[in-house]
């Protein structure tokens, strides 16, 4: 790859959201937006290797691609009006909107909105913001490139028929809305993290990567906002790992077995910083939510030099804390953990029982179990657990690590 397709690709990750943004405030419409984004951008690779880079590439291609957005409504001849008032908006371009106004914020909330499925809506962001390709999206998760471009057009005329606004929203709805917003990320995260859907990948870095780099965004675009600061320490804190995560044949290694050696501390100690400023805003009264608790449990693993020095009280109490705010099944499954490391596995076998009628199609809690009755020489037990955690995880590398686990609790069983 040449210097210039390097910065072309930089360009593209940096100002992708802001070019497509601007021309969706500016023309009203998701298509055109799009298209002439990637025409500008194409435009881009050809100009660029003859003249140079332009001292403001952003600016440049916004430019370049408010021009093909008009020439393409001129060609389709469509109505005066609507090509009147293009016209005047490119003439007259709207002053720059403060943070909360940012056109990408805007575009992000669209994406977003509540009326659109939830894969629909990761879809939408990751083409419309992200500025991945239709092929890309499909890969990531498993789906033919024409369905997925499908669901895209689908979406986007859902947004015109529905007359979805592209804004961001009032102050009555914005909570709400941002936790959706940050549900989408979350998702496209764990989805890199731990890809399901019988992928021969156990781990999707780059999604890890473009879910991390959109929520940096939103951070910057809402710097005071707790959950969002919580959601990017999670991630970063969570990805930190990510080189000790898998064996040299794709198996998913367990924390407890992780070499913490390979862990990147640039990562974890970004991280920590953000946890450390929601613990003072937290003391100046200001309640943590989900993803600030969860980052919190990641800054305790993370801060342990071995799983053996982890400060497993302190990770109980903030699942307590967690609980209270968001009661749920699988929040009691972790917890037990914590239950486990400080009290025994008699005790968090106790109450992982209790959690079998809601999690019983949920992998995660017969690996929990089974490790659990592994740990209490209860192997005959422990073996059928393992196999319907095997049966139910979607995930290469995982069902390897539980089958290794098996295995080794049928040697130690047939053992004399």
């Amino acid at each position: 790859m040449s210097d210039v397709e390097k910065v072309i690709a930089a360009v593209h990750r940096e100002e992708w959201a802001r070019v497509v943004a601007a021309l969706t405030r500016r023309f009203g419409d998701f298509d055109i937006a799009e298209e002439a984004a990637a025409e500008a951008f194409a435009t881009a690779v050809e100009r660029w290797r003859v003249d140079g880079v332009p001292p403001k590439p952003g600016a440049w291609l916004t430019t370049a691609a408010a021009r093909k957005a008009i020439d393409r409504i001129r060609r389709e001849n469509r109505r005066d009006d609507r090509h009147r008032e293009a016209r005047m908006l490119y003439d007259n371009p709207p002053e720059p909107a403060g943070a909360i106004e940012d056109d990408r914020l805007r575009l992000i909330f669209t994406c977003c909105h509540p009326a659109l499925a939830m894969q629909t809506r990761v879809a939408l962001t990751l083409r419309m913001v992200g500025g991945l390709s239709v092929a890309e999206i499909a890969h990531a998760f498993l789906t033919q490139e024409g369905a997925m471009a499908r669901r895209i057009t689908r979406a986007k005329a859902k947004i015109r028929a529905a007359g979805i606004p592209y804004r961001v929203p009032t102050a009555a709805d914005f909570r709400v809305r941002l936790s959706g917003v940050l549900a989408v990320l979350y998702l496209v995260f764990n989805e890199g993290y731990l890809t399901s859907g019988g992928s021969a990948d156990a781990v999707r870095l780059d999604l890890t990567a473009e879910a991390i780099r959109l929520t940096r965004l939103i951070h910057t675009l809402l710097p005071d906002d707790g959950e969002v600061a919580g959601l990017l320490a999670l991630m970063l804190l969570t990805d930190a790992r990510s080189g000790a995560r898998l064996a040299g044949e794709g198996e998913l290694v367990p924390l407890d077995e992780q070499d913490r050696r390979a862990w990147n501390r640039e990562l974890i100690d970004e991280g920590h910083r953000l946890v450390r400023a929601r613990l003072v805003a937290a003391a100046d009264g200001e309640p943590a939510g989900r993803y600030q608790l969860l980052a919190a449990i990641n800054a305790v693993h993370t801060s342990a030099d071995d799983f053996a020095q982890t400060d497993w009280p302190q990770v109980l109490a903030l699942y307590d804390q967690l609980g209270r705010i968001e009661p749920s099944p699988i929040v009691a499954l972790n917890r037990a953990v914590a239950v486990a490391e400080i009290h025994g596995a008699e005790a968090a076998l106790h109450l992982v029982e209790h959690l079998s009628g809601s999690l019983d199609d949920y992998h995660p809690y017969h690996a929990t179990r089974a490790d659990l009755l592994r740990r209490l020489g209860r192997l005959q037990q422990a073996r059928p657990a393992y196999e319907r955690a095997i049966a139910l995880a979607g995930n290469a590398g995982e069902i390897a690590a539980l089958a290794r686990r098996r295995d080794r609790t049928l040697r130690i069983e047939q053992t004399p």
